[in-house]
């Protein structure tokens, strides 16, 4: 952010001073991980007349990490992370350590599926999922019989 005090009339007065540190603090990025996408990923999905296909992107995530659940009517991806790096000095004494927790949920409604079907496959941090639709039913025409005296003959 711009400081509005023309270059001439500043002074490092004490609330100048605090002032400055936080447009400098709220300038960061430091908030950015809470308020970016990061814990979302991207997918996309197309139609067929007999399937969907969902792809998204999951880089770094191995399949063990990931779960897929379909509960009629939803279809569930979720990925778990689970990341810790330690750095330790000569000593054996800890340096630094860092910890990253995230899970990453996406759900589709999704209807009139065969759920036995769906196949998953991930290659390169892309997950691939296809979705077949169920089979609709091509109807049956039925015939209609003589009206004539049937009924009256099943009666007698």
């Amino acid at each position: 952010m711009f400081d509005l005090v023309p270059f001439g009339k500043r002074r490092d007065d004490a609330f100048g001073v605090l002032a400055k540190s936080l447009n400098e603090v709220f300038n960061d990025d430091f908030f950015a991980p809470l308020t970016s996408s990061t814990l979302s990923f991207r997918t996309d999905i197309r139609e067929s007349e007999g399937a969907y296909l969902i792809e998204a992107e999951l880089p770094g995530f191995k399949k063990e990490e990931i779960d897929i659940d379909y509960t009629s009517p939803y279809l569930t991806i979720k990925a778990v992370r689970k990341e810790e790096n330690s750095e330790e000095n000569k000593e054996h004494q800890t340096v630094r350590r860092e910890r990253r927790y995230g899970e990453y949920v996406r759900r589709f409604y999704v209807q009139d599926i065969a759920e036995e079907g769906i196949r998953a496959s991930l290659k390169d941090g892309m997950l691939s999922l296809e979705v077949p639709k169920r089979q609709k039913s091509q109807g049956k025409r039925i015939e209609i019989q003589d009206g004539g005296n049937s009924s009256d003959e099943q009666l007698q």
